[in-house]
């Protein structure tokens, strides 16, 4: 009986040990898959730099591995250099004029300035390197050397790749790459070697010693032709067995295993990575980068398209190559394998969102607020606009220009309202809501004009919604709370006799919000007078929104902020300040916020890669972590819920935790004191302290055409039984009994 009972109790523990253990890779290996820093991290400096590959190094997981493009100098040096032409990415053009050559290469005809027209010296003494994509960080350009092969392995990488294109076109010019290769072999360890040309990676089989050197078959595009086989690289895909006759694996473009159609919606995945696995051949996928977004899918967050490929239920690629070495890191080491992870509730900033899920799907509609709930959102919010005919409900704006398609219906309704914005709107309050809902909701996206558009199969879907529906949604949801944001309380009364902030006391009543323990309710609005009539609910949380950038909050505010708001909503800028898209310091604006109790929501965090400064590597999860980690902010308002729900339910974010990576804080100005002084940014003007008097508002006015006791009828709204709420059987019955009394009088 006691064995039997030593058993059970093994066997319990061993099921209990095996599900804390990290699931196994579904790589060919079995080990997390590789980062390979494509010409280091190459997506902040120039490729192939010192910097670039030392930033690669400090930045990643401890194996990541250094990649170098090899090219051949005059004199049968290395150089590593991912085009063969270096007029794009180097001040070669302007050093040697006329070193221009057009050479033929793999077929086609290529012209510019090539590393075999010189020699070593001339190129490493003269030349300089510059950012070859143009959204990437530029002030770098000119101040580093190309990198020689020796220059990168003196970093002593924990594994090191090099490339080599085309052998043939360096034979050509009298140059061996197969003698190169095996001369360095003889001093370093080269751990991959790869290129698209089978002849060199046969040459190079029983000529490396003992080393452990994998080769790797490179694919090109589809239709591109092998030099060795003349085959095309897509007639390789049925013959894998062929390439591991001599070679470890395979290098592809990442289409090749998740096609993007021309819509730039995922197709579903290709069989290759299960086939290549099957005759023993690792896959390596390739171009990946941060600011080149891939598809809709991923919406912005690079660490889901690295996902997709590592920690998908059907495979894992055995490697990454990547100009953002970093991010890839992230995926690896910090978010794949818990996507089931419950984001913990203690200790940690609430997740708010900007108009729901406003990303994905067209702001504050009911798409909207479900996918935030989706998403891990905490608390869900509702900008308040009001209808013609007092009807309340969630929109960013009371110009519905932006957000609907009222332009192609009411823009005879067009017009000028200099309290609300300097330019043109057609406004929620010239319109009945029978009118708005006859228009169809609009998905903004506030870097279109860069090319940067969201999710457009779905620009116009989904529903808008009243105040009261949203209050009911939210109360029967997963989250903890709602944000009511109240803006233009004064205008509506004064101008077009609407009580907003009556609306949403009514709407809050009829909801039973009061009955709620479990649901947060916060009342935001940059009006102090509209916080101060909620101060008899001391349950409500009053946020004070603070819509201009700061660089201070001197000790008089603070206290004057005190008395009317428990937190403030402050744009990121006033936080971690920016200059010339680089990051150059935090202010104290949250250290003094929170010395008063006064909690601090940040905003507005996007994923795209322009909306962030230079200094988070084109990563969303890295701003999230200097908010989060460095300042420690209470909240974070966001248009991608699901973005910071991946960060918080990542064991990275908790920089307590000893792991061997973490996602970390950036250093302010670390980015700019690597750069030459004449090459930096021209220093702002700081923005001003927020003074006393800037946050200073005027009493209410009553709401015109009525005494200043009355309240705003809360819109109709039906219960999830399809019955009329209290609110709408209250005007239902005042309604009956007026017209009782008229039949009395003219009997």
């Amino acid at each position: 009986m006691m064995l039997r009972v030593i058993l059970l109790v093994l066997l319990l523990l061993h099921e209990t040990t095996a599900a804390n253990l990290p699931a196994k890779w579904q790589t060919l290996s079995g080990g997390a898959p590789l980062v390979i820093a494509q010409g280091g991290f190459s997506g902040v400096f120039p490729e192939s730099s010192q910097y670039a590959y030392q930033f690669a190094q400090a930045n990643s997981v401890k194996n990541v591995v250094l990649y170098c493009d090899l090219q051949m100098t005059k004199d049968g040096a290395g150089i590593c250099h991912t085009d063969y032409r270096l007029d794009n990415s180097t001040t070669i053009s302007s050093v040697f004029p006329k070193g221009q050559k057009t050479y033929p290469i793999n077929g086609k005809q290529v012209r510019g300035w090539f590393a075999v027209d010189f020699t070593s010296d001339q190129l490493y003494n003269n030349v300089s390197l510059i950012q070859s994509i143009y959204s990437r960080p530029s002030i770098f350009d000119g101040s580093l050397p190309i990198s020689m092969v020796e220059d990168v392995t003196e970093l002593h990488p924990s594994q090191f790749w090099i490339n080599l294109q085309f052998n043939t076109f360096f034979k050509a010019h009298n140059l061996d790459a197969v003698d190169y290769i095996t001369s360095v072999s003889g001093q370093v360890v080269i751990d991959y070697i790869s290129s698209p040309e089978i002849d060199f990676l046969r040459s190079l089989m029983g000529k490396l010693g003992r080393s452990k050197t994998k080769l790797i078959f490179r694919f090109l595009s589809v239709d591109d032709v092998e030099p060795s086989t003349k085959k095309t690289y897509q007639a390789f895909l049925t013959d894998l067995a062929t390439i591991k006759s001599f070679a470890s694996g395979i290098l592809v473009p990442k289409s090749y295993i998740w096609p993007v159609n021309h819509d730039q919606y995922l197709e579903p995945h290709t069989s290759l990575v299960a086939d290549a696995h099957a005759v023993g051949l690792e896959v390596y996928a390739d171009y990946f980068a941060n600011d080149m977004p891939a598809s809709y899918n991923y919406s912005f967050d690079p660490t889901a398209e690295y996902l997709q490929f590592i920690d998908n239920s059907d495979f894992s690629v055995d490697g990454v190559l990547t100009d953002f070495p970093s991010t890839a890191s992230e995926a690896i080491a910090c978010l794949a394998h818990n996507d089931k992870n419950v984001v913990p509730n203690k200790g940690r900033p609430l997740i708010i969102t900007h108009n729901g899920a406003s990303g994905v799907y067209a702001g504050s509609t009911d798409l909207a607020y479900q996918q935030a709930v989706a998403d891990g959102a905490d608390i869900i919010d509702c900008s308040v606009q009001m209808s013609k005919d007092g009807v309340a409900f969630c929109l960013e704006s009371p110009d519905l220009m932006g957000h609907s398609t009222a332009v192609q219906t009411f823009m005879s309704l067009a017009t000028t309202v200099p309290e609300i914005q300097s330019n043109n709107g057609i406004f929620s309050f010239d319109l009945s809501w029978s009118d708005i809902l006859s228009l169809k909701p609009a998905l903004t996206s506030p870097l279109s004009q860069a090319g940067l558009s969201r999710n457009p199969a779905a620009k116009n879907a989904g529903k808008f919604m009243t105040l009261g529906d949203f209050l009911n949604f939210a109360k029967t949801s997963t989250v903890s709370g709602v944000l009511i944001n109240i803006e233009n309380a004064a205008y509506l009364a004064s101008k077009k006799g609407l009580g907003i902030v009556d609306a949403v006391s009514t709407a809050l009543s009829n909801a039973s919000y009061d009955q709620q323990p479990n649901k947060q309710i916060f009342i935001q609005s940059d009006d102090i007078q509209v916080l101060a009539v909620f101060k008899k609910n001391p349950s409500y949380t009053r946020v004070l929104s603070i819509k201009e950038t700061i660089s201070d909050a001197p000790k008089p505010t603070v206290d004057e902020i005190k008395q009317f708001a428990d937190a403030v909503d402050l744009p990121r800028t006033s936080i971690v300040a920016d200059s010339g898209s680089f990051i150059s310091g935090f202010t104290d604006v949250v250290k003094k916020m929170h010395a008063a109790n006064i909690s601090v929501h940040a905003s507005v965090f996007r994923n795209e890669y322009l909306a962030i400064a230079f200094d988070y590597f084109s990563d969303p999860m890295v701003e999230l972590a200097t908010f989060v980690a460095g300042v420690e902010v209470d909240a974070v308002v966001t248009e991608f819920p699901a973005t910071a729900a991946a960060y918080l339910r990542s064991p990275c974010s908790d920089l307590n935790a000893k792991l061997d990576y973490s996602i970390l804080p950036i250093e302010p100005g670390s980015l700019l004191a690597l750069a030459p002084p004449e090459a930096l940014p021209p220093a702002e003007a700081p923005a001003p302290a927020l003074q006393v008097a800037d946050i200073q508002d005027p009493p209410l006015p009553p709401v015109i055409g009525r005494s200043q006791t009355s309240s705003v009828v809360a819109p109709p709204t039906t219960s999830p039984s399809g019955q009329p709420t209290n609110a709408a059987s209250l005007s239902v019955c005042l309604l009956a009994a007026v017209l009782s009394c008229l039949c009395v009088m003219y009997q």
